[in-house]
């Protein structure tokens, strides 16, 4: 981080052009430069499963896995870097091949899906803050791959708020794309 970021509250505009000259993805959380613990092995692979699952169902431009932040509702700036995204193909188009940031005049995803790290600081942060950063900003679908409990939430808007059906072994994930056929275990052990 550098040295003008430490302690201040970024502004989104300082946030994108921030550079500290290393690989470190941060989220703004309330103005502030938050660094993204390294993911697991076993967290990559469930990203990356899912988002093979899910190029079977939608165009490749519309999914973006770890490498588009979006802007979310908060009293000061506040961007989140989700593990997958699926794109609506306006927004999309609207994205086209520039940096890959949302904002809030832009239309929200369609789906986001967060893999939770260990720790009980990332869970608060991906099941408490940003289930209602995600509802606040419209998204109709918000997945919470949880590999420590073994489950798989399925957050899905409803009069702006989120309504919540766990899936866990060997049951069927429901979601809005009915051609997901998925069982819980596949998705948390990342097999076909």
């Amino acid at each position: 981080m550098t040295e003008a970021a430490i302690g201040q509250r970024l502004t989104l505009e300082e946030y994108l052009n921030h550079d500290d000259g290393t690989d470190t993805q941060y989220e703004l959380v309330a103005g502030e430069l938050v660094e993204l613990p390294p993911e697991s092995r076993l967290n990559s692979q469930i990203s990356l499963f899912l988002a093979l699952e899910l190029a079977k169902l939608v165009p490749v431009d519309r999914l973006c896995h770890k490498d588009t932040e979006i802007e979310v509702t908060g009293a000061q700036a506040q961007v989140r870097l989700p593990d997958l995204m699926i794109l609506s193909e306006a927004l999309a188009a609207m994205l086209g091949d520039r940096r890959g940031t949302i904002t809030r005049e832009m239309p929200p995803p369609v789906m986001v899906v967060e893999v939770v790290s260990p720790g009980k600081a990332n869970e608060e942060r991906d099941y408490r803050y940003k289930r209602s950063e995600y509802a606040a900003r419209g998204i109709s679908e918000y997945w919470i791959v949880d590999p420590q409990q073994g489950k798989v939430s399925v957050l899905t808007l409803v009069a702006g708020l989120y309504e919540a059906e766990e899936y866990t072994g060997e049951m069927m994930i429901k979601s809005q794309f009915e051609a997901l056929l998925l069982k819980a275990d596949q998705v948390l052990r990342s097999k076909m």
